[in-house]
């Protein structure tokens, strides 16, 4: 088995369990389904909960097929696309440290790079796309990746975020029209 067989089956493990413990989390941790749609409206997802079973869905799907290695190059775009949304939405503004207060954004940022990565070395000898024929690598799989994250991200963003307003800006915006005239 050539190394590159090997660093594509350590990828597919490691960001698939990731994820699909990522969309496991969203539906059955914490506060399951309903929770993960208040998280989203606070970060100005509308509406919140499609964007919830969105990403939970597209999370625990995209897992599954990375273990697999099926359909390698759209599953890393799947998993980018929801890490450049959260990125955006919530960690950028954070700055790059995870610890920081509010999260920062090296953890998205590591598995967006990641999921890049392994679309253009594909799923490997070890993989369903070996197995039937499949095994899409390089500029093809970067492209497939990068149309499927990028512009899912991108449609996303401009169709469904609102920001939320900071608290002065409410609250100065609040005694400008309380003020009579």
């Amino acid at each position: 088995m050539h190394p590159v067989d090997i660093a594509a089956l350590l990828l597919r493990a490691t960001l698939g369990t990731t994820m699909l413990a990522h969309g496991w989390n969203h539906a059955f941790g914490g506060g399951r389904i309903a929770g993960t749609t208040r998280w989203f409206a606070s970060i100005g997802m509308r509406p919140a909960w499609v964007h919830a079973w969105v990403a939970t869905i597209t999370e625990a799907g995209c897992g599954l097929l990375l273990i697999a290695g099926l359909l390698t190059p759209l599953a890393a775009g799947g998993v980018l696309g929801t890490m450049l949304v959260a990125l955006v939405a919530n960690h950028l503004k954070n700055g790059f440290f995870i610890f920081r207060p509010g999260e920062g954004y090296e953890y998205v940022l590591m598995i967006s790079v990641v999921s890049v990565a392994l679309a253009g070395i594909g799923g490997g000898w070890l993989s369903v796309d070996h197995a039937i024929g499949l095994p899409i690598t390089g500029g093809v799989a970067y492209a497939v990746a990068l149309a499927v994250g990028v512009g899912g991200a991108a449609l996303t963003l401009i169709t469904s975020w609102r920001p939320p307003r900071p608290a002065v800006q409410q609250a100065a915006e609040t005694d400008t029209a309380a003020t009579p005239t």
